[in-house]
Protein backbone atom coordinates (compact mmCIF):
# COMPACT_ATOMS: atom_id res chain seq x y z
CA UNK A 1 0.00 0.00 0.00
CA UNK A 2 1.42 3.40 -1.04
CA UNK A 3 1.13 6.64 0.90
CA UNK A 4 0.20 9.89 -0.83
CA UNK A 5 3.83 10.81 -1.37
CA UNK A 6 4.43 7.50 -3.15
CA UNK A 7 6.19 5.83 -0.22
CA UNK A 8 4.93 2.41 0.75
CA UNK A 9 4.46 1.11 4.29
CA UNK A 10 7.60 -0.94 3.71
CA UNK A 11 9.51 2.24 2.80
CA UNK A 12 8.29 3.95 5.97
CA UNK A 13 9.28 0.97 8.10
CA UNK A 14 12.73 0.87 6.51
CA UNK A 15 13.15 4.62 7.04
CA UNK A 16 12.19 4.32 10.72
CA UNK A 17 14.64 1.45 11.23
CA UNK A 18 17.37 3.49 9.52
CA UNK A 19 16.69 6.51 11.74
CA UNK A 20 16.89 4.46 14.94
CA UNK A 21 19.95 2.46 13.88
CA UNK A 22 21.91 5.56 12.86
CA UNK A 23 21.00 7.48 16.02
CA UNK A 24 22.04 4.57 18.24
CA UNK A 25 25.22 4.01 16.22
CA UNK A 26 26.50 7.58 16.30
CA UNK A 27 24.99 8.91 19.55
CA UNK A 28 24.22 5.80 21.61
CA UNK A 29 23.72 4.22 24.00
CA UNK A 30 20.29 5.86 24.28
CA UNK A 31 17.02 4.96 25.98
CA UNK A 32 13.72 4.51 24.16
CA UNK A 33 12.59 7.74 25.81
CA UNK A 34 15.55 9.63 24.26
CA UNK A 35 15.12 8.04 20.85
CA UNK A 36 11.72 9.69 20.30
CA UNK A 37 12.82 13.33 20.15
CA UNK A 38 16.18 12.35 18.65
CA UNK A 39 14.56 10.66 15.63
CA UNK A 40 11.25 12.53 15.41
CA UNK A 41 9.32 9.28 15.82
CA UNK A 42 6.40 8.72 18.18
CA UNK A 43 6.94 6.64 21.30
CA UNK A 44 4.82 3.88 19.77
CA UNK A 45 6.90 3.83 16.60
CA UNK A 46 10.13 3.77 18.61
CA UNK A 47 8.88 0.83 20.68
CA UNK A 48 7.88 -1.13 17.57
CA UNK A 49 11.12 -0.43 15.71
CA UNK A 50 13.29 -1.24 18.71
CA UNK A 51 11.40 -4.50 19.27
CA UNK A 52 11.99 -5.47 15.63
CA UNK A 53 15.70 -4.58 15.79
CA UNK A 54 16.20 -6.52 19.02
CA UNK A 55 14.40 -9.52 17.51
CA UNK A 56 16.72 -9.29 14.49
CA UNK A 57 19.75 -9.25 16.80
CA UNK A 58 20.85 -5.78 15.63
CA UNK A 59 20.22 -3.88 18.86
CA UNK A 60 21.03 -4.93 22.41
CA UNK A 61 20.70 -3.58 25.93
CA UNK A 62 23.66 -1.63 27.31
CA UNK A 63 22.90 -0.93 30.96
CA UNK A 64 20.45 1.57 32.43
CA UNK A 65 20.21 5.13 33.75
CA UNK A 66 18.05 6.63 36.49
CA UNK A 67 14.94 8.51 35.44
CA UNK A 68 13.21 11.39 37.18
CA UNK A 69 11.33 9.55 39.91
CA UNK A 70 10.42 6.54 37.82
CA UNK A 71 11.97 3.19 36.98
CA UNK A 72 15.51 3.21 35.53
CA UNK A 73 15.55 3.54 31.76
CA UNK A 74 17.21 0.77 29.75
CA UNK A 75 19.95 1.96 27.40
CA UNK A 76 20.23 0.51 23.90
CA UNK A 77 23.08 0.24 21.40
CA UNK A 78 23.78 -1.34 18.03
CA UNK A 79 25.15 -4.84 18.68
CA UNK A 80 28.78 -4.82 17.47
CA UNK A 81 28.74 -8.58 16.80
CA UNK A 82 25.61 -8.47 14.66
CA UNK A 83 27.54 -7.88 11.44
CA UNK A 84 31.02 -7.83 9.95
CA UNK A 85 32.55 -5.69 7.22
CA UNK A 86 35.66 -5.90 5.05
CA UNK A 87 37.61 -2.84 3.90
CA UNK A 88 40.26 -3.00 1.16
CA UNK A 89 42.80 -0.28 0.36
CA UNK A 90 44.41 -0.67 -3.07
CA UNK A 91 47.27 1.71 -2.33
CA UNK A 92 50.46 2.67 -4.14
CA UNK A 93 52.72 0.41 -2.09
CA UNK A 94 50.44 -2.37 -0.82
CA UNK A 95 46.99 -3.90 -0.86
CA UNK A 96 45.62 -3.86 2.69
CA UNK A 97 42.57 -5.92 3.69
CA UNK A 98 40.91 -5.60 7.11
CA UNK A 99 37.94 -7.29 8.76
CA UNK A 100 35.85 -5.22 11.18
CA UNK A 101 32.87 -5.76 13.40
CA UNK A 102 29.89 -3.42 13.12
CA UNK A 103 31.54 -0.93 15.51
CA UNK A 104 34.57 -0.87 13.15
CA UNK A 105 36.80 -2.62 15.65
CA UNK A 106 39.52 -4.42 13.71
CA UNK A 107 39.23 -8.22 13.92
CA UNK A 108 41.85 -9.30 11.36
CA UNK A 109 44.14 -7.84 8.71
CA UNK A 110 46.54 -8.83 5.98
CA UNK A 111 48.74 -6.96 3.50
CA UNK A 112 50.23 -7.73 0.11
CA UNK A 113 53.24 -5.60 -0.86
CA UNK A 114 53.32 -4.21 -4.40
CA UNK A 115 56.45 -3.94 -6.49
CA UNK A 116 57.11 -0.64 -8.32
CA UNK A 117 54.77 -0.37 -11.30
CA UNK A 118 52.99 -3.39 -9.80
CA UNK A 119 49.48 -2.53 -10.95
CA UNK A 120 48.87 -5.58 -13.08
CA UNK A 121 45.08 -5.93 -12.96
CA UNK A 122 45.01 -9.69 -12.45
CA UNK A 123 47.64 -9.47 -9.70
CA UNK A 124 45.67 -6.79 -7.82
CA UNK A 125 42.41 -8.72 -8.17
CA UNK A 126 44.18 -11.83 -6.91
CA UNK A 127 45.60 -9.95 -3.92
CA UNK A 128 42.10 -8.73 -3.01
CA UNK A 129 40.49 -12.16 -3.37
CA UNK A 130 43.27 -13.85 -1.38
CA UNK A 131 43.22 -11.15 1.30
CA UNK A 132 39.46 -11.44 1.73
CA UNK A 133 39.73 -15.23 2.04
CA UNK A 134 42.55 -14.86 4.59
CA UNK A 135 40.74 -12.46 6.94
CA UNK A 136 37.56 -14.54 6.71
CA UNK A 137 39.61 -17.49 7.92
CA UNK A 138 40.71 -15.64 11.07
CA UNK A 139 39.60 -16.82 14.50
CA UNK A 140 37.16 -13.94 15.07
CA UNK A 141 35.62 -14.04 11.59
CA UNK A 142 31.98 -14.97 11.13
CA UNK A 143 31.47 -15.23 7.35
CA UNK A 144 27.75 -15.82 7.80
CA UNK A 145 27.48 -12.28 9.25
CA UNK A 146 29.46 -10.55 6.48
CA UNK A 147 27.54 -7.54 5.14
CA UNK A 148 29.80 -6.61 2.26
CA UNK A 149 33.28 -5.78 0.99
CA UNK A 150 34.30 -2.17 0.36
CA UNK A 151 37.27 -1.43 -1.91
CA UNK A 152 39.10 1.90 -2.28
CA UNK A 153 41.01 2.24 -5.56
CA UNK A 154 43.00 4.93 -7.39
CA UNK A 155 41.14 6.46 -10.32
CA UNK A 156 37.61 7.25 -11.43
CA UNK A 157 34.98 4.61 -10.68
CA UNK A 158 31.98 4.18 -12.97
CA UNK A 159 29.08 1.88 -12.08
CA UNK A 160 27.59 0.18 -15.12
CA UNK A 161 24.69 -2.30 -15.46
CA UNK A 162 26.64 -4.69 -17.69
CA UNK A 163 30.01 -4.77 -15.89
CA UNK A 164 29.43 -3.53 -12.35
CA UNK A 165 32.14 -1.18 -11.04
CA UNK A 166 34.61 -0.13 -13.76
CA UNK A 167 37.83 1.69 -12.86
CA UNK A 168 39.46 4.32 -15.06
CA UNK A 169 42.94 4.69 -13.55
CA UNK A 170 45.04 6.51 -16.12
CA UNK A 171 48.02 7.00 -13.81
CA UNK A 172 48.30 3.26 -13.11
CA UNK A 173 47.51 2.08 -16.63
CA UNK A 174 43.95 0.92 -15.94
CA UNK A 175 41.68 1.69 -18.88
CA UNK A 176 38.05 0.81 -18.08
CA UNK A 177 39.01 -2.16 -15.89
CA UNK A 178 35.89 -4.17 -14.89
CA UNK A 179 37.20 -4.71 -11.36
CA UNK A 180 33.95 -5.94 -9.84
CA UNK A 181 33.61 -8.54 -12.56
CA UNK A 182 37.21 -9.67 -12.02
CA UNK A 183 36.66 -9.99 -8.28
CA UNK A 184 33.53 -12.05 -8.83
CA UNK A 185 35.44 -14.42 -11.10
CA UNK A 186 36.87 -17.23 -8.97
CA UNK A 187 35.64 -15.51 -5.81
CA UNK A 188 34.74 -17.74 -2.88
CA UNK A 189 32.22 -15.20 -1.57
CA UNK A 190 28.53 -16.06 -1.95
CA UNK A 191 26.78 -14.18 -4.74
CA UNK A 192 24.63 -12.22 -2.32
CA UNK A 193 27.62 -10.55 -0.62
CA UNK A 194 27.99 -7.18 -2.35
CA UNK A 195 31.18 -5.42 -3.39
CA UNK A 196 31.26 -1.64 -3.02
CA UNK A 197 34.08 -0.10 -5.08
CA UNK A 198 34.95 3.59 -4.99
CA UNK A 199 37.80 6.07 -5.26
CA UNK A 200 40.33 5.81 -2.42
CA UNK A 201 40.32 9.54 -1.72
CA UNK A 202 36.55 9.36 -1.29
CA UNK A 203 36.78 6.47 1.17
CA UNK A 204 39.45 8.39 3.09
CA UNK A 205 37.16 11.41 3.15
CA UNK A 206 34.19 9.38 4.33
CA UNK A 207 36.21 7.90 7.20
CA UNK A 208 37.50 11.29 8.37
CA UNK A 209 34.03 12.85 8.13
CA UNK A 210 32.33 10.04 10.08
CA UNK A 211 34.93 9.30 12.72
CA UNK A 212 37.94 11.60 12.32
CA UNK A 213 38.97 15.23 12.12
CA UNK A 214 36.11 16.12 9.77
CA UNK A 215 33.34 15.05 12.14
CA UNK A 216 30.82 17.86 12.60
CA UNK A 217 31.93 19.90 9.57
CA UNK A 218 29.37 20.72 6.86
CA UNK A 219 31.92 21.67 4.19
CA UNK A 220 35.30 19.95 4.09
CA UNK A 221 37.99 18.75 1.72
CA UNK A 222 39.98 15.64 2.61
CA UNK A 223 43.27 15.27 0.73
CA UNK A 224 44.99 11.96 0.06
CA UNK A 225 48.74 12.56 -0.27
CA UNK A 226 50.58 9.40 -1.29
CA UNK A 227 52.55 8.53 -4.42
CA UNK A 228 50.10 10.86 -6.12
CA UNK A 229 47.50 13.22 -4.71
CA UNK A 230 43.71 13.21 -4.73
CA UNK A 231 40.87 14.83 -2.82
CA UNK A 232 37.32 14.29 -1.64
CA UNK A 233 34.94 17.24 -1.39
CA UNK A 234 32.08 17.05 1.13
CA UNK A 235 29.29 19.64 1.06
CA UNK A 236 25.64 19.61 2.18
CA UNK A 237 24.74 18.86 -1.45
CA UNK A 238 27.20 15.95 -1.64
CA UNK A 239 26.75 14.38 1.79
CA UNK A 240 28.95 11.34 1.28
CA UNK A 241 31.62 13.22 -0.64
CA UNK A 242 32.74 13.40 -4.24
CA UNK A 243 36.19 12.40 -5.41
CA UNK A 244 37.91 15.05 -7.53
CA UNK A 245 41.02 14.50 -9.64
CA UNK A 246 42.78 17.34 -7.86
CA UNK A 247 46.22 15.89 -8.60
CA UNK A 248 45.68 16.58 -12.29
CA UNK A 249 44.98 20.25 -11.93
CA UNK A 250 47.54 22.13 -14.07
CA UNK A 251 49.92 24.16 -11.91
CA UNK A 252 52.63 24.87 -14.47
CA UNK A 253 52.29 25.35 -18.22
CA UNK A 254 54.76 23.13 -20.10
CA UNK A 255 55.87 21.75 -16.75
CA UNK A 256 57.08 18.33 -15.66
CA UNK A 257 55.39 15.37 -17.31
CA UNK A 258 52.89 13.74 -14.94
CA UNK A 259 52.47 9.98 -14.83
CA UNK A 260 49.03 10.54 -16.41
CA UNK A 261 50.88 11.80 -19.50
CA UNK A 262 49.95 15.49 -19.27
CA UNK A 263 52.48 18.24 -18.52
CA UNK A 264 52.39 20.43 -15.44
CA UNK A 265 49.97 18.51 -13.17
CA UNK A 266 50.07 19.14 -9.43
CA UNK A 267 50.87 15.46 -8.97
CA UNK A 268 54.06 15.92 -10.98
CA UNK A 269 55.31 18.22 -8.20
CA UNK A 270 53.46 17.31 -5.01
CA UNK A 271 53.14 13.50 -5.08
CA UNK A 272 55.72 11.40 -3.21
CA UNK A 273 56.80 9.70 -6.43
CA UNK A 274 57.62 13.01 -8.11
CA UNK A 275 59.10 14.44 -4.90
CA UNK A 276 61.66 11.64 -4.75
CA UNK A 277 62.33 11.92 -8.49
CA UNK A 278 63.02 15.66 -8.14
CA UNK A 279 65.40 14.99 -5.25
CA UNK A 280 67.31 12.56 -7.46
CA UNK A 281 67.30 14.96 -10.44
CA UNK A 282 68.66 17.76 -8.25
CA UNK A 283 71.66 15.69 -7.17
CA UNK A 284 70.22 13.94 -4.12
CA UNK A 285 70.85 10.30 -3.38
CA UNK A 286 67.69 8.39 -2.46
CA UNK A 287 68.42 4.86 -1.22
CA UNK A 288 68.42 2.32 -4.03
CA UNK A 289 66.17 -0.73 -4.24
CA UNK A 290 63.71 0.46 -1.60
CA UNK A 291 60.04 1.33 -1.67
CA UNK A 292 58.75 4.90 -1.67
CA UNK A 293 57.93 4.93 2.03
CA UNK A 294 61.49 3.97 2.98
CA UNK A 295 62.96 6.47 0.50
CA UNK A 296 60.76 9.30 1.82
CA UNK A 297 61.82 8.47 5.38
CA UNK A 298 65.46 8.78 4.28
CA UNK A 299 64.75 12.11 2.57
CA UNK A 300 63.13 13.51 5.70
CA UNK A 301 66.07 12.34 7.81
CA UNK A 302 68.46 14.05 5.38
CA UNK A 303 66.51 17.33 5.32
CA UNK A 304 65.81 17.43 9.06
CA UNK A 305 68.74 15.69 10.78
CA UNK A 306 69.26 15.47 14.57
CA UNK A 307 70.26 18.68 16.29
CA UNK A 308 73.87 19.60 15.57
CA UNK A 309 74.03 17.82 12.18
CA UNK A 310 73.99 19.65 8.85
CA UNK A 311 70.82 19.22 6.75
CA UNK A 312 71.04 18.07 3.16
CA UNK A 313 70.37 21.36 1.31
CA UNK A 314 69.06 19.58 -1.79
CA UNK A 315 66.54 17.48 0.11
CA UNK A 316 65.46 20.50 2.16
CA UNK A 317 64.99 22.68 -0.95
CA UNK A 318 62.89 20.04 -2.72
CA UNK A 319 60.69 19.55 0.34
CA UNK A 320 60.19 23.30 0.73
CA UNK A 321 59.27 23.62 -2.94
CA UNK A 322 56.84 20.71 -2.58
CA UNK A 323 55.19 22.45 0.38
CA UNK A 324 54.66 25.51 -1.81
CA UNK A 325 53.14 23.48 -4.65
CA UNK A 326 50.90 21.64 -2.20
CA UNK A 327 49.83 24.93 -0.57
CA UNK A 328 49.10 26.46 -3.97
CA UNK A 329 47.02 23.42 -4.88
CA UNK A 330 45.09 23.74 -1.61
CA UNK A 331 44.42 27.40 -2.40
CA UNK A 332 42.51 26.32 -5.49
CA UNK A 333 40.35 24.04 -3.34
CA UNK A 334 39.79 26.93 -0.92
CA UNK A 335 38.75 29.32 -3.69
CA UNK A 336 36.53 26.78 -5.46
CA UNK A 337 34.75 25.13 -2.52
CA UNK A 338 35.26 27.48 0.47
CA UNK A 339 35.50 24.60 2.97
CA UNK A 340 35.49 24.91 6.74
CA UNK A 341 38.28 22.35 7.01
CA UNK A 342 40.98 20.82 4.85
CA UNK A 343 42.40 17.55 6.18
CA UNK A 344 45.55 15.93 4.86
CA UNK A 345 45.89 12.14 5.00
CA UNK A 346 47.53 9.36 3.05
CA UNK A 347 50.82 7.68 3.94
CA UNK A 348 53.04 10.48 2.61
CA UNK A 349 50.94 13.21 4.21
CA UNK A 350 51.13 11.45 7.56
CA UNK A 351 54.86 10.82 7.17
CA UNK A 352 55.61 14.46 6.42
CA UNK A 353 53.25 15.30 9.23
CA UNK A 354 53.36 18.29 11.53
CA UNK A 355 56.84 19.33 10.33
CA UNK A 356 55.45 20.03 6.85
CA UNK A 357 52.13 21.55 7.86
CA UNK A 358 53.09 25.15 8.84
CA UNK A 359 54.71 25.78 5.45
CA UNK A 360 51.73 24.27 3.60
CA UNK A 361 49.32 26.46 5.58
CA UNK A 362 51.40 29.57 4.90
CA UNK A 363 51.52 28.98 1.14
CA UNK A 364 47.80 28.08 0.95
CA UNK A 365 46.92 31.36 2.66
CA UNK A 366 49.26 33.31 0.38
CA UNK A 367 47.73 31.96 -2.83
CA UNK A 368 44.06 31.84 -1.77
CA UNK A 369 41.52 34.64 -1.68
CA UNK A 370 41.62 36.32 1.72
CA UNK A 371 37.99 35.84 2.79
CA UNK A 372 37.69 32.04 2.31
CA UNK A 373 41.28 31.58 3.54
CA UNK A 374 40.41 33.25 6.84
CA UNK A 375 37.57 30.76 7.43
CA UNK A 376 39.39 27.48 6.72
CA UNK A 377 41.52 25.33 9.02
CA UNK A 378 44.18 23.02 7.55
CA UNK A 379 45.14 20.00 9.66
CA UNK A 380 46.22 16.38 9.45
CA UNK A 381 43.64 13.60 9.44
CA UNK A 382 43.27 11.67 12.68
CA UNK A 383 42.67 8.12 11.52
CA UNK A 384 46.23 7.23 10.51
CA UNK A 385 47.34 4.83 7.79
CA UNK A 386 44.19 2.69 8.03
CA UNK A 387 41.84 5.55 7.08
CA UNK A 388 41.24 4.37 3.49
CA UNK A 389 40.52 0.83 4.70
CA UNK A 390 38.12 2.09 7.37
CA UNK A 391 36.45 4.31 4.77
CA UNK A 392 36.11 1.37 2.40
CA UNK A 393 34.40 -0.64 5.17
CA UNK A 394 32.02 2.29 5.68
CA UNK A 395 30.63 1.70 2.16
CA UNK A 396 28.80 -1.54 3.11
CA UNK A 397 28.01 -0.04 6.53
CA UNK A 398 26.26 2.93 4.89
CA UNK A 399 24.29 0.54 2.69
CA UNK A 400 23.35 -1.49 5.79
CA UNK A 401 21.95 1.66 7.41
CA UNK A 402 20.13 2.76 4.26
CA UNK A 403 18.41 -0.61 4.02
CA UNK A 404 17.21 -0.38 7.63
CA UNK A 405 19.58 -3.13 8.75
CA UNK A 406 18.73 -5.57 5.99
CA UNK A 407 21.20 -8.44 5.75
CA UNK A 408 22.26 -9.89 2.37
CA UNK A 409 19.75 -12.49 1.22
CA UNK A 410 20.61 -15.60 -0.81
CA UNK A 411 20.92 -14.60 -4.44
CA UNK A 412 18.76 -16.08 -7.16
CA UNK A 413 19.50 -15.59 -10.85
CA UNK A 414 16.40 -13.47 -11.42
CA UNK A 415 17.68 -10.97 -8.80
CA UNK A 416 21.23 -10.72 -10.18
CA UNK A 417 22.48 -8.43 -12.98
CA UNK A 418 22.82 -10.36 -16.23
CA UNK A 419 26.63 -10.38 -16.13
CA UNK A 420 26.68 -11.78 -12.59
CA UNK A 421 24.10 -14.45 -13.46
CA UNK A 422 26.29 -15.48 -16.42
CA UNK A 423 29.35 -15.73 -14.16
CA UNK A 424 27.36 -17.81 -11.71
CA UNK A 425 26.31 -20.26 -14.43
CA UNK A 426 29.93 -20.70 -15.55
CA UNK A 427 31.33 -21.13 -12.03
CA UNK A 428 32.23 -24.68 -10.98
CA UNK A 429 29.83 -26.17 -8.45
Amino acid sequence: MAARNGRTVRDLRRGNRTAVLQKLYFDGPLSRFELGPATGLSSGSVSNVVADLIADGLVEEAGSVDSDGGRPRTLLRVAPDSGQLIGVDVGETRVRVELFDLALTELARTERRLTPQGYDVEVIAGHIRDGVAEVLGAAQAAPERLLGVGVGVPGIVEHTPDQGAVVHGQTIGWDAVPLERLLRTASQLPDEIPYFIDNGAKTLGQAEMWFGAGHGAHNAVVVLFGSGVGACVVTPEVEHGRAVEWGHLTVRVRGRRCRCGAPGCLEAYAGAESLLARWRESGGRPPEDTDEETALTAMLAAAYPPEGAEPDPVALAVLEETAEYLGAGLSDLINLFQPERILIGGWAGLQLGARFLPAVRRHATTYALRHPAEKVTIDLGRLGPDAVTVGAAILPLADFFASGGRRPEPATEDRLPAWRAALRQRAPR
